[in-house]
């Protein structure tokens, strides 16, 4: 059972209510030229995004989300009646919820260079598209991304619709990251932000290592060729291995023992007797893996991590109060990293706050438990 500490007070999460209703129509966002932090120009750039709730005439309700590393802008509701799961964060995004759609306007959006462009559900530019002077897809000769880009242009978005300032920015994981990259890019326009299950306020070199591995798999596929593939043989397997690992990292040791123990994948073919016979946790991997791979890029991917590796987040320029929301049993991301993000605001005279999940599922627990933080999210958000 999951239990919600605030500092050394345990409080409730937030009672049930009636979760987003209205069905969510996928739109685009095209900006005609981008320049990228890094001095490079970017035409055409296109990201798809999906709104819930009603944004009102001061246009000064405005709660933007930012998704997972994995993830896309699908964080609430259902595109049709009869989809068998709604968005992500389903569980705190909707009418009376913490982020309460009849009070605010949500925007999210797909990531530029988001890994899954093979998805109906993302839009997106980036390795997999088409360069306009080669007809061919960019691949590795895309221009590199940082995630400062990736907040530019869901600022470009809101300035097109007329938003000056936004009630907050929210996001888990690398939606975390972006969270802390808007409250110190745009720091007279954030009014607050939160960070669930994230990397604080401070990039650190362990975080660029991690991302590091989780692109090796796909270098040592040889179909990857230097990311010279399209139009031949894709590096599936680099691609299944990688999101393996990335599976296995997002979750705990609690969970690993729940949901496997030592059983065998088959009970008839014991470990013990030939290599290739396995544990079931390791052929649930490889099974999730697999089936994660089938809307992933594996270039895009590559530019989705290296994203992360160049944040900057620069503590000193954020004025905007912080909720930092942590997990027990995290490993990716500990609750170390969100105490120190804490410490250093509060140290600059920043308000910040520090929630605690306890919980032994893991760094997945701050997208799929994230309800257990929703009061201490709807009272910050208030």
């Amino acid at each position: 059972m999951r239990r919600l500490a605030l500092f050394a007070l345990t409080l409730l999460a937030a009672g049930p209510a009636a979760a987003y209703d209205g069905l969510v129509e996928k739109q685009v966002f095209t900006l005609d030229r981008l320049v990228l932090a890094n001095g490079a120009g970017l035409r055409d750039v296109r990201v798809g995004f999906e709104t819930y709730g009603q944004l009102n005439a001061a246009k000064d309700n405005v709660i933007v989300i930012c998704h997972h590393i994995t993830g896309n802008s699908h964080a609430a509701g259902r595109y049709a009646a009869g989809d068998p799961a709604p968005g992500y964060w389903d569980a705190i995004i909707g009418a009376g919820r913490p982020i309460d759609t009849d009070r605010f306007f949500v925007i999210a959006t797909d990531t530029l260079v988001n890994p899954n462009p093979k998805s109906p559900q993302v839009i997106t530019t980036g390795p997999a598209t088409i360069n306009p002077a080669t007809g061919k897809p960019w691949g590795m000769d895309f221009p590199i991304v940082s995630s400062r880009d990736i907040v530019a242009v869901q600022k470009a978005l809101l300035d097109t619709l007329g938003i000056a300032r936004v009630h907050a920015v929210a996001g888990a994981s690398a939606g975390a990251a972006q969270a802390a990259e808007w409250a110190s890019a745009y720091p007279d326009i954030v009014g607050r932000f939160v960070s669930v299950v994230g990397p604080g306020v401070a990039n650190r070199a362990y975080i660029v290592g991690m991302l590091d591995l989780w692109g090796m798999p796909i270098r040592l596929d040889a179909k990857w060729n230097k990311g010279n593939y399209y139009g031949s043989d894709e590096p599936v397997d680099g691609m299944v291995q990688t999101l393996k690992l990335v599976t296995f990292d997002g979750v705990a040791f609690d969970w690993a023992d729940q949901r496997f123990g030592l059983a065998w994948a088959d009970k008839e073919k014991n470990p013990g007797q030939a290599y290739r016979n396995q544990f079931a946790i390791e052929a649930g991997l490889t099974a999730a893996g697999a089936a994660r791979a089938r809307t992933f890029d594996a270039n895009s991917w590559l530019y989705t991590t290296r994203a992360y590796q160049l944040a900057q987040f620069e503590a000193g320029r954020i004025k905007a109060p912080g909720l930092f929301v942590a997990v027990t049993s995290d490993r990716i991301f500990p609750p170390f990293l969100s105490k120190q993000a804490v410490a250093t605001l509060r140290a600059q005279g920043n308000e910040a706050q520090y929630v605690e999940i306890e919980s032994g599922g893991g760094h997945l627990d701050g997208i799929t438990g994230v309800a257990a933080a929703g009061r201490a999210i709807a009272d910050f958000l208030r």
